[in-house]
């Protein structure tokens, strides 16, 4: 087969797994979900497991993971809560700032009163609350099924090791036996950077919040902790609601717009500048590849995609550095600390 007939096929194979992990979402997100948490968790459970009898120390296990994860809901619970209550009692000022929006705009030829009949009627807001509720519904069966799949999986990957090493193809067995294990250490890496990196930016978030005088600075630090996980959706979420509150604590437009645009600054910088070069640096990868692998996958799985998408991306490269074949991938798009010595 010709060098231009293997390209050719191999664009074609990409694409149509690419068409088909778009369409059936619903079937590999959550089995990426949990292949990602079972690598984070599997140490746990294995340590566990080594003095504990195995489904003990697997209880544990989920037990924690599940605790993790409603602990920081629970956190962005809190502190959209403690804000929420605020910005309700003083939706009379909201009022005023909005009734103040539509009165410049009519002056100028735009009428919001139109368009707001146009576009947000009742059936409107009927659909946009079954969208909600069906999204809720969606979410809610999208985790159990990842909790069964964690839970399986734990169970099973001791089991599974055992008959990859039993294959007769040696080489595949190798590379699925120590790409795996790479995989699992980056995506552990992975975590460990993006926790420090919604840490600093949390840390800076309260902190303009509390010397520009913005009520809630500790509660916004926590939300912007918390949101920084989920990246681009999350920070333009902790940007938003705090420059709504700034506009009713601050009567100059210019101070509000301050806000707004040091709080993008400060996401920008984090989330777009020293993240993908701390991740790229820390885990053999290009900056340029993380920020269009969050593209990339958002579009093919929504919000899901945007957090899941570097993990994805880091996986297939370690995968592809197991291999002679596919290692010049892995030296192609994998960060200056590669090097040769760490070719097969």
């Amino acid at each position: 087969m010709s060098p231009g007939l293997n390209i050719a096929t191999g664009i074609i194979a990409a694409i149509l797994v690419i068409a088909a992990l778009g369409q059936a979402r619903s079937v590999f997100a959550p089995l990426a979900a949990a292949l990602f948490i079972m690598s984070i968790v599997w140490p746990i459970q294995k340590w566990l497991q080594s003095w504990l009898p195995r489904l003990v120390g697997l209880a544990i296990t989920v037990l924690l993971t599940v605790a993790v994860c409603l602990a920081f809901a629970s956190l962005a619970a809190w502190g959209f809560g403690r804000v929420g209550h605020y910005m309700i009692a003083d939706a009379t000022r909201y009022q005023a700032l909005y009734a103040a929006a539509v009165a410049w705009l009519d002056d100028h030829g735009v009428s919001v009163a139109g368009l707001w009949a146009e576009h947000f009627n009742v059936g409107w807001f009927f659909r946009a609350t079954q969208y909600v509720t069906g999204r809720l519904n969606t979410t809610l069966s999208f985790w159990l099924v990842v909790l069964v799949y964690v839970v399986l999986g734990l169970l099973e990957i001791e089991d599974i090791t055992a008959r990859v090493e039993r294959l007769k193809n040696r080489i595949a067995a190798r590379v699925l036996i120590e790409g795996s294990r790479a995989t699992a250490a980056k995506l552990r890496r992975y975590l460990l950077v993006r926790t420090q990196m919604s840490a600093a930016t949390g840390l800076l978030v309260g902190s303009f919040a509390a010397v520009t005088g913005l009520p809630f600075a500790f509660e916004w630090g926590v939300i912007a902790f918390v949101l920084n996980y989920v990246p681009f959706i999350g920070p333009f979420i902790a940007t938003l609601f705090p420059t709504l509150l700034a506009m009713t604590q601050f009567e100059h437009w210019q101070a509000v717009l301050g806000v707004f645009v040091c709080l993008n600054i400060i996401q920008f910088a984090i989330g777009s500048y020293v993240e993908p070069r701390v991740a790229g640096s820390m885990l053999s990868i290009s900056p340029f590849l993380v920020l269009f692998a969050i593209f990339f996958w958002t579009f093919l799985w929504g919000l899901f995609g945007t957090f899941i998408g570097v993990p994805i991306t880091l996986a297939m490269l370690t995968f592809c550095a197991q291999h002679p074949s596919t290692f010049w991938i892995s030296d192609l798009f994998g960060g200056s600390s590669k090097s040769a010595a760490e070719k097969p």
